[in-house]
């Protein structure tokens, strides 16, 4: 059943993406003349007035099709409402409307998590989950599991926003001491830490990880409650969204400036499966920051300028723009076709890879 949770939240995600293409053509009156979630054989179809929707049998992919290419459509070539024939913004909203469908679907969703599973029960204070060996924290006396209370002169409470205002105490203080009290095992105690600049980006760092102080209950989860009103509903779901994007273009950054460390932990669509399935064994609930991550994912994926995803014709608009016409059409077809073979060739070995190391696969010997 959880598997099949997982694969319905991908389609769900696929279905988003695919529908803000659609639905951005449809009230600029473009012609549209497919919305196919799915690939493979045609499972169900509906024809309406203009446009054929589809299901289709492997639900992890789909498309929004146009006629301007399609030798069967009874519009003429010359007809304004073809999408190659409008202006470059209107199909550069077509085609950027999946990526901002997608993100607007991840806060909803945090929206919804929060809404139905309450907002995180946060205690003053930062917690600090780690120190680092023999950074400034260390040679200060600060452990692991420590709580700082106040930080030169500042006390932090229960806001989300006292992460910050730490990190801002101790950047504007290099080489300066800064006097903190610390929460140790229900012990007040009074430290004096001297920030040191990090020659690698020249901010003032002590050589901590930080965190909420979540209120726990006894087994070590986060107790939540409802939250107060809907402006706190609506901030917390911001800001968990904002930390989930930067989170994943940070690990998207990371794979282009350092592919040979984190090659391995690109998955394919079996990969996703297996570790949505195994969140949701562990606790249902987990579906909707995995929906919400994936719809990121997919976003920042699409975007990027690369043949065959969305940012790839999204840059061929940009190269319109600036010359003034279009770059000929054979050279388009044939980058793109490029990137699409490439594309599907990695997709085809990661899902062998992702297939060969399942779980279920080694435990059976094979």
């Amino acid at each position: 059943m959880t598997v099949l949770a997982v694969i319905g939240v991908l389609a769900l995600l696929i279905f988003v993406h695919e529908l803000g293409h659609f639905m951005a053509a449809r009230l600029q009156g473009i012609h549209v003349n497919r919305f196919s979630i799915g690939f493979g054989p045609i499972l169900w179809k509906y024809q309406g007035p203009e446009t054929e929707y589809a299901l289709r049998a492997v639900p992890l992919g789909g498309f929004v099709g146009f006629p301007d290419d399609d030798p069967e459509s009874a519009i003429p070539p010359e007809d304004p409402d073809l999408l190659r024939n409008r202006p470059v913004w209107d199909r550069a909203i077509v085609i950027s409307a999946g990526v901002i469908a997608n993100m607007i679907f991840a806060y909803l969703v945090f929206v919804l998590q929060f809404g139905s599973l309450g907002v995180p029960a946060v205690n003053p204070g930062v917690l600090i989950p780690r120190v680092i060996v023999d950074a400034p924290a260390e040679t200060a006396g600060l452990q692991n599991s420590d709580v700082i209370l106040s930080a030169g002169g500042q006390t932090f409470g229960q806001g989300e926003g006292v992460q910050r205002k730490l990190i801002d105490v101790i950047q504007s203080s290099p080489g300066t001491p800064v006097d903190l009290t610390v929460l140790r095992n229900s012990q007040q105690l009074e430290l004096s830490v001297t920030p040191q600049i990090d020659p690698a980006t020249g901010d003032a760092l002590i050589g901590v990880e930080l965190s909420p102080n979540y209120e726990l209950n006894d087994d070590g989860t986060v107790i939540f409650r409802s939250a107060r009103n809907p402006v706190e509903l609506f901030s917390v779901a911001a800001r968990e969204f904002q930390d989930k994007t930067k989170l994943v273009a940070g690990g998207m950054l990371s794979l282009f400036t350092n592919f040979a460390d984190m090659a391995g932990q690109v998955g394919s669509p079996v990969r996703i499966v297996e570790q949505g399935a195994g969140l949701a064994n562990d606790d249902i609930r987990t579906l909707f920051p995995f929906a919400a991550i994936i719809s990121i994912n997919l976003a920042i994926i699409n975007i990027l300028p690369l043949p065959a995803l969305d940012g790839g014709q999204l840059a061929f608009l940009l190269i319109e723009a600036v010359r003034g016409k279009p770059l000929p059409m054979r050279l388009q077809e044939s980058v793109m076709q490029t990137g699409i073979f490439l594309l599907l060739g990695l997709g085809i070995f990661l899902i062998i890879r992702d297939t060969t190391q399942l779980e279920v696969l080694q435990n059976l010997g094979l």
